[in-house]
């Protein structure tokens, strides 16, 4: 009993910080925007808010940061929660959460002046081995979850990772295929799929938590 009331504790927690981390990067894009006079949302990517040379670097970045320690804390209890499901589940979750901590790490230590890559160290870390590994962890992480949705029969879960996945692709396609004023509308394809994923893989493992203990229960 112990047990599951620590297990139904942990997917409370998880969801809770899924639907802050959300939040908070809703946030981060809204208010970093009404701190960047004349930002266009519609052609300027959400990086450009925490520009180090951007006039709304820093309430942007401290936003940022909130997120990134709630989608953290989400991704940390779900690989707890998530021990009792297939090995794909487990591993996209592990990888998951790698990703959520690269991304939060690398991109406040190393981030990117309003003119991009400018052939600096610190923007080569930003461009080549920061957004590498968020880009390599987030698909595999993503395959691996729905493969492990669709053996377990978790339908929701299978169909959240398959639906993020495309709108990643999208985003990263769109941005160099559709004109230079619809980037940024595109390129939130991919930022809000991982974004909004991991609020809804937090909900989801409430649901598991749960539902482990009614069929323990039964």
């Amino acid at each position: 009993m112990e047990n599951a009331n620590r297990k139904r504790a942990m997917g409370i927690v998880a969801a809770a910080c899924g639907v802050l981390s959300a939040l908070f990067y809703l946030l981060h894009d809204l208010v970093g925007g009404a701190y960047y006079p004349g930002y266009d949302r519609m052609a300027q990517a959400v990086s450009d808010l925490t520009a180090t040379d951007a006039p709304s670097f820093a309430v942007a970045s401290g936003l940022s940061a909130v997120y990134g320690i709630f989608a953290c804390l989400c991704c940390a209890f779900l690989c707890f929660l998530v021990a009792g499901q297939n090995k794909p589940t487990r591993l996209g979750a592990y990888l998951f959460a790698a990703m959520q901590g690269v991304s939060a790490v690398g991109y406040s230590l190393f981030p990117l002046s309003g003119s991009g890559y400018d052939g600096s160290a610190r923007s080569f870390v930003h461009v080549y081995i920061v957004t590498v590994a968020v880009v390599l962890l987030s698909i595999a992480s993503l395959v691996l979850l729905a493969v492990g949705g669709v053996r377990a029969k978790r339908r929701a879960l299978a169909v959240a990772a398959l639906v993020s996945l495309c709108c990643m692709c999208f985003g990263s396609v769109g941005g160099g295929a559709l004109p230079a004023s619809a980037f940024g509308l595109v390129e939130r394809f991919s930022t809000y799929a991982a974004v909004l994923f991991t609020a809804f893989f937090g909900i989801w493992g409430l649901f598991v938590s749960a539902k482990s203990d009614e069929e323990k229960e039964g």
